[in-house]
């Protein structure tokens, strides 16, 4: 992950009146996304990039790119707000669409809303009503204009948060006066899988077969070597308009795999900026016919899994001496491996084998500029004796209102006993 030096000063996003400025993503601009097929040398594969389904039928695209074009400002301050919350399974995101009588500004302007919980497996059928509190807000790059991306957590009518909504808790850490004194800044690296849509295979792999081996894909360029630029380029942009603090991208080792970057962003702040990106990358891949993939080992074999690393720090580890405090911090992660581990994602165990700089699940480890440990600190880090600390257990699914919190509860909140202390500081050759 590339160098974060200072985190965006809003803590949550706030829309300016009467943003019209600038142009939404429109379907025209999916068009640069379609594979020359067809082209001599260019990669064979199953995937076809479509905006509608009614491609034989130029007229009738047109039709609908006017329709959907429609700068609707003019006439009416009615604006669209698409409330997006996590369903069920805990990585998939859903979304529906509400009118509002004129722009926002911040969250609290918004009404609450409900959806139908025993549709997405979060409420029994009888009793079906989830409630949406908006909790954030983000311009929307499809519909552009003053619309709107509202990310919201998930409660009963009586104002219980439900099960699956991981943000309630995240909040209430976040808002202790220990941790809020702390100024936790997070830069989370999300890698993931772009997949052909009828065969569930890589982009750019052939279908039944594989590439050449892993090395020349990683930040590479050119055809045989980059496959899917386009997407992740679509969505650096998409996410930059929207507010996300988006602070770079990458082709990863694996060929059809990406990354981005989000950060560094303060508590709260980043689990909302992580889910926002994610939806406009479901959106943006749904619109380019591939598959978006957060498994954090999609094909088994000597193939690199994806994961989450999450780069962390406190105002106490970025001030002198603040070495020291990363490896008290490094201590009292190791000491809470096995929690840590259970709320690292879905199918870690897979990805965190030892190989492919990664460490083994069942083992705690930490080094400089070593990324086959848990826990890496970087040289600067090392040589100006402050900064950061980066945990690259997390995989690719996991949820980061839950990772982001977890550590700053760990490392802030949560004290071992001093013999406990003595004994991981021993373990880990660590004087603190």
């Amino acid at each position: 992950m590339a160098q974060i030096l200072a985190p965006s000063p809003q803590w949550q996003m706030r829309i300016t009146k009467n943003s019209v400025d600038t142009s939404p993503l429109t379907s025209k601009m999916w068009r640069s996304l379609v594979l020359k097929q067809n082209k001599k040398g260019a990669v064979k594969t199953s995937a076809k990039f479509r905006v509608f389904a009614l491609q034989s039928d130029n007229s009738t695209i047109n039709r609908v790119e006017q329709l959907l074009n429609l700068d609707v400002t003019p006439y009416t301050d009615k604006i669209i707000a698409e409330y997006i919350w996590i369903g069920g399974s805990g990585t998939d995101v859903r979304s529906k669409s509400k009118t509002i009588s004129k722009p926002v500004q911040h969250p609290s302007e918004l009404p609450k809303w409900n959806y139908d919980g025993s549709s997405t497996g979060q409420a029994p059928g009888e009793d079906s009503e989830v409630i949406l509190y908006p909790q954030a807000i983000f311009k929307d790059p499809f519909r552009g204009g003053n619309n709107i991306l509202v990310i919201c957590d998930t409660y009963t009518p009586a104002g219980e948060p439900i099960p699956t909504n991981k943000r309630h808790k995240a909040a209430r850490v976040f808002s202790d006066p220990k941790v809020i004194a702390e100024v936790p800044w997070f830069g989370i690296e999300q890698e993931y899988t772009l997949l052909q849509k009828n065969v569930k295979w890589p982009l750019g792999w052939p279908v039944g077969g594989y590439p050449g081996p892993q090395g020349p894909y990683y930040c590479g360029a050119g055809a045989d070597k980059s496959f899917g630029r386009d997407i992740s380029d679509a969505h650096y942009k998409a996410c930059l308009y929207a507010g996300i603090n988006i602070s770079g991208t990458n082709g990863e080792v694996m060929p059809g795999q990406w990354e981005f970057q989000v950060g560094p962003s303060v508590g709260i702040e980043a689990g909302d900026h992580i889910w926002c990106a994610r939806y406009l990358l479901e959106r943006i891949t749904e619109q380019a016919g591939v598959v978006l993939s957060l498994d954090p080992k999609p094909i088994e074999g000597d193939w690199n899994g994806a994961g989450c690393h999450t780069n962390y720090s406190t105002k106490s580890t970025r001030e002198d001496g603040g070495f020291e405090k990363i490896k008290k911090a490094i201590l009292n992660l190791s000491l809470r491996h096995r929690e840590h581990i259970s709320a690292y994602g879905e199918g870690n165990e897979r990805r965190l084998t030892g190989k492919h700089e990664t460490a083994n699940i069942d083992t705690f480890s930490w080094g400089v500029a070593n990324r086959g440990c848990s826990i890496r600190v970087g040289r600067d880090t090392e040589k100006n004796g402050k900064g950061y600390l980066e945990d690259r257990r997390p995989a690719s699914n996991m949820d980061p209102y839950v990772v982001t919190s977890l550590l700053a509860e760990t490392t802030i909140l949560w004290e071992p006993t001093l013999e406990a202390e003595a004994l991981a500081a021993q373990k880990l050759a660590l004087k603190v």
